[in-house]
């Protein structure tokens, strides 16, 4: 399946393309480092957001605890620039099975398709550490976004729909970090272009996932929520946006003046 094909049910998805303005900025030299940076946190965050689920409403304290020790070596990384991170795709693995607890109601699916992403992204973690390492660009702490706190805001407070709102949360963010690697491989060096490309190739199954959990665990059909999120999600990424970031919305006083990257 061409790699277009793949990006048509994403786009129909989304409320909105990205702006053409977002792209220019994105594509300056200035601004390519923060542009890796942040994907970097985005992965690592993908991957935090996925776990939280599964030990909230899947697995006892056991598998819990096995989980976090699957992610403490990325995470002392990134906050307490610990360790060599040369060393971390070899660490990209589970201690134990992880099962799901008797009283959850929610089984082996939300488990699986948690794991699978958890995987996923913290291989591409790696692999975003890799481009670094490519371009000369070292790690540096960074503020998060308004993106994710943005979406995540308007999730209902009480079960089941906390999870089913957060299900769909994460579907829209997944759909949008494809539809930008889409957007911005055109536009960069055949070496970043191919990653992204392969990123959207493995990707483009999560925001499904998501949606599909989102619906077997909701009693009623959920596509009023998925409507109304998904407006959300447009807003912010339509919306003026003074700190550029790779899910900011449109750059305030943005110039037509596109720079090479280095």
């Amino acid at each position: 399946m061409s790699y277009s094909e793949l990006l048509n049910p994403i786009k129909s998805f989304l409320k909105c393309e990205t702006p053409d303005e977002w792209v220019e900025e994105a594509v300056k030299s200035e601004n390519f480092s923060m542009l890796l940076l942040d994907h970097l946190i985005c992965e690592l965050k993908a991957s935090q957001s996925a776990m939280y689920l599964i030990r909230k409403y899947a697995v006892d304290k056991e598998s819990g605890d096995a989980l976090l020790d699957w992610l403490k070596p990325f995470e002392r990384f990134v906050y307490k620039r610990e360790g060599n991170w040369r060393e971390l795709a070899a660490k990209n693995k589970l201690s134990k099975s992880i099962i799901p607890k008797s009283t959850s109601p929610y089984g082996q699916d939300l488990i699986d398709k948690m794991v699978l992403l958890i995987k996923e992204e913290l291989h591409h973690f790696y692999q975003v550490l890799e481009m670094m390492e490519h371009y000369g660009i070292e790690y540096r702490s960074i503020t998060p976004s308004r993106y994710a706190k943005g979406i995540l805001q308007h999730v209902k407070t009480h079960e089941p729909d906390t999870l089913i709102d957060k299900l769909i949360c994460g579907a829209y963010i997944e759909a949008r970090s494809c539809e930008r690697f889409a957007k911005l491989a055109p536009h960069v060096d055949k070496y970043l272009s191919d990653f992204y490309i392969s990123l959207l190739r493995s990707e483009a199954r999560h925001y499904q996932d998501y949606l599909e959990l989102a619906q077997s665990i909701s009693s009623v059909d959920i596509a009023e929520k998925v409507e109304y999120f998904g407006q959300v999600e447009a807003d912010l990424i339509q919306s003026p946006d003074n700190d550029f970031k790779f899910h900011s919305g449109v750059p305030i006083g943005s110039s037509k003046t596109v720079i090479t990257q280095p």
